[in-house]
């Protein structure tokens, strides 16, 4: 692959996934949903891994350290997630959904598909399959 082949390819990748991005986002806030995108990942994911340390969590959802502290914060004050002293070790914390979290992940979830569907509209089995191994090998090359 020549280096100009590589740049064009790069670019509609990085293109995409800012694409995509801004298109949850304006779909988030236009539904006002009282959560970003960034924030309905903590609680998706906290969500089907039950309680996880602040670490396990940043690693789920790429983040760094201060980041993951600032949506943490901003999700402990809407009543969403809580933190609670890890067992194992004083200097850090586990992270749980709370009751009003929980319900806040039901009462997405529907919309967070539809907005999706969106994106992988016109796209067939084989266009998916295709997609999921480039993606894949891309991945693992970096790994």
């Amino acid at each position: 692959m020549t280096y100009e082949q590589f740049n064009k390819y790069s670019f509609l990748l990085d293109r995409t996934a800012r694409k995509v991005k801004q298109y949850a986002q304006q779909k988030f806030k236009l539904g006002d949903f009282d959560v970003t995108v960034d924030q309905w990942l903590v609680i998706k994911h906290l969500s089907e891994n039950g309680v996880l340390s602040q670490t396990e969590l940043a690693q789920l959802v790429f983040k760094d350290h201060p980041t993951m502290t600032r949506i943490i914060d901003i999700l402990c004050k809407k009543g969403y997630v809580e933190r609670m002293p890890h067992p194992n070790d004083r200097r850090s914390f586990q992270l749980l959904l709370t009751d009003t979290g929980t319900k806040k992940v039901a009462e997405l979830r529907p919309q967070i598909v539809s907005i999706r569907e969106k994106a992988w509209e016109n796209l067939n089995e084989k266009d998916f399959e295709e997609f999921k191994r480039i993606l894949n090998t891309i991945y693992q090359n970096l790994e």
